[in-house]
């Protein structure tokens, strides 16, 4: 039971981690030019980015599957490539948890990036200071709070992905069962006394990211 917790737990951060990492840095620049900038496409964008906060999960991983997978539309080429699929690999894992998480950050960071005063930013721009100079003392620090809190939200999402997860890195134990599979997979075989300790410390875990957003988002969640 020890090894199969841990090795769970371990990689569930490891994949929550790197979904997160990639989730700031993809959902960040897609929320600021989402609620800066006016353009062409800008609903339709804005919808794809929101869409898999409303499908549900094994449709999520039905898409990568089909894009991704070893003769999807992308995987295909990959493949043929390099001989390396993302499918089963933790890798698959990362993948699906960026993408179920995403949502969450740009619909958060853009709400607390919308609801800077649009006077001091135009203030600073008066003064002379450059787009980027007004973004980085100016908008980011104002929007923290709510930014801080779409991050917490995308790794607590990222942590308890599950139907997307299963579709494209399976369940591999030790390799790609996170703790949410591993509870699927003991419950299946009847193991309540440990998958009920994983189910408490999930429990725990999200309590603690929920009270974290709550703290540090205001009124933008």
């Amino acid at each position: 039971m020890n090894e199969t917790f841990y090795d769970a737990m371990r990689l569930s951060i490891q994949v929550s981690v790197t979904a997160t990492v990639l989730v700031v840095i993809a959902g960040g620049v897609a929320a600021y030019l989402l609620a800066m900038y006016r353009f062409r496409g800008r609903n339709l964008i804005d919808m794809l980015l929101t869409l898999p906060l409303v499908l549900p999960p094994t449709v999520t991983g039905y898409y990568l599957v089909v894009v991704f997978g070893k003769n999807g539309y992308i995987g295909r080429y990959v493949y043929e490539l390099t001989g390396w699929s993302v499918m089963f690999t933790w890798y698959g894992a990362v993948l699906a948890s960026f993408t179920v998480s995403l949502p969450l950050m740009v619909k958060i960071a853009r709400a607390a990036i919308e609801s800077v005063d649009k006077n001091l930013i135009d203030a600073s721009r008066t003064l002379g200071h450059t787009e980027l100079t007004t973004t980085f003392r100016v908008i980011l620090p104002l929007a923290g709070r709510g930014i801080t809190a779409a991050v917490v939200l995308s790794f607590a999402r990222a942590m308890g992905e599950f139907g997307a997860t299963l579709m494209v890195a399976g369940n591999l134990p030790g390799k790609t069962a996170t703790m949410s599979l591993a509870i699927y997979s003991l419950s299946s075989n009847g193991q309540w006394p440990e998958a009920n300790l994983m189910v408490v410390f999930l429990t725990a875990l999200s309590g603690i990211f929920l009270y974290l957003a709550n703290r540090y988002g205001g009124k933008l969640i």
